[in-house]
């Protein structure tokens, strides 16, 4: 299923103020870590979704961010979620990164972030992408990206509060695509799809695109702070590695 289908179906359980979905802990609040000290800085928004991170990184002082998102459904959620907040510096578009550009290489960006994009492309589509990122960067400027660990659907069952269910084996499914659902700490779900990569796919990716400093690579999992605060949902993910953040350099 393409992704703006999974996503203009169910956008409003998307929609937030604060943390409610299992990657709102396990994942975002790392990526915030990442980017560290934006004030004052540009910032592309890939993948925005319904602006969750984008919205974060504007209250801790960000110039400008542009988000773009395939999904008209999650575009309409961030644009109303920023305007309630009055982040005028917010600003969005419906876009498929796969097939057009975006940023202006001529007005280079400090902050590129892709949070949870590259799972529903190829990694044909993924270097393309890369490949424009390195020309919208200003030289020293960061990109910060997620993924779905390569390895969850392998070992993880198809049960909540977080799974991908695997199509074949792990070194002969690249590019092919996994469903799978991520739930929210009020019970209800959301469908969500992995186009399976593996460690391998995205070094050669990134090398293939010019970024050729050895990015930072974190495999982000659930801790027990977490478990103590909500045993029942947190629990079932306890020692499983869950995404992986790449941080790197232009």
């Amino acid at each position: 299923m393409e992704a703006k289908e999974i996503y203009d179906g169910h956008a409003d359980l998307w929609v937030r103020s604060e943390p409610i979905l299992l990657s709102d802990y396990s994942a975002r609040p790392r990526v915030l870590e990442l980017c560290g000290d934006v004030q004052g800085q540009t910032i592309l928004d890939l993948g925005c979704g319904e602006g969750y991170v984008g919205r974060e990184l504007a209250k801790r002082g960000a110039a400008a961010i542009s988000g773009y998102d395939v999904s008209a459904g999650m575009i309409a959620g961030a644009q109303k979620s920023a305007l309630a907040l009055g982040l005028k510096h917010l600003t969005y578009a419906v876009s498929d990164l796969r097939k057009a550009g975006f940023g202006d290489p001529s007005q280079p960006v400090d902050l590129v972030i892709a949070v949870f994009l590259f799972n529903y492309m190829d990694a044909a589509a993924m270097e393309r992408i890369l490949n424009r990122v390195r020309q919208v960067l200003k030289p020293g400027g960061r990109f910060i990206f997620t993924v779905p660990h390569p390895l969850l659907p392998y070992i993880k069952p198809a049960e909540k509060p977080f799974y991908m269910r695997p199509e074949g084996g792990y070194l002969s499914s690249v590019d092919v695509p996994f469903p799978g659902r991520i739930w929210r700490r009020d019970g209800e779900s959301v469908e969500v799809q992995a186009v399976h990569k593996t460690f391998t796919t995205y070094f050669n990716a990134l090398n293939a695109a010019g970024f050729t400093r050895m990015p930072h690579v974190e495999e982000l999992h659930i801790t027990a702070d977490h478990v103590a605060l909500d045993p029942d949902f947190f629990g079932p993910l306890a020692d499983l590695p869950l995404h992986v953040a790449f941080s790197l350099k232009s």
